[in-house]
């Protein structure tokens, strides 16, 4: 998929996803869907990226996969130069703190938990020789 080409397709989940209370039909259909904004590392500006997700308490784990891809997606790199972000998840928005996990276990743990849900992800992890990151997602009070 061109860079053009996926970013149409993420702008209409992202409509879909602000247009529908936080529900997407298509492969997202019934699966838990997020909305991560974060701040452009380069340029500054507002990136969002509708991301895969599962609960772990009040945290929210969110995996760097790119789909296997030999590198991480752009929205990690930006969480690592601008540490702050905000998500929608169904009608609410709120700020959140991202805490990237790459010590083990608890990496493997929660990367086992998203695997439990979306099985997909177990097919990144064997696709990519790269040690994907986990990141958990914690509210901002």
């Amino acid at each position: 998929m061109s860079e053009n080409s996926f970013n149409d397709w993420n702008k209409s989940i992202i409509e879909e996803f602000r247009a529908n209370g936080g529900k997407v039909g298509g492969p997202f259909e019934g699966g838990t869907l997020l909305l991560l904004t974060t701040k452009g590392a380069k340029s500054g500006k507002e990136r969002v990226s509708p991301l895969a997700y599962t609960p772990d308490g009040d945290r929210f784990i969110i995996i760097a996969s790119k789909a296997g891809a030999p590198t991480n997606p752009d929205w990690y790199h930006n969480l690592l130069a601008h540490p702050s972000a905000t998500i929608e998840v169904g009608t609410e928005k709120f700020a959140v703190k991202p805490t990237v996990v790459l010590e083990e276990p608890e990496r493997s743990q929660l990367y086992a938990k998203m695997v439990e849900k979306m099985p997909g992800f177990a097919d990144y992890e064997r696709k990519t020789t790269r040690k994907i990151p986990v990141v958990l997602l914690e509210k901002v009070n």
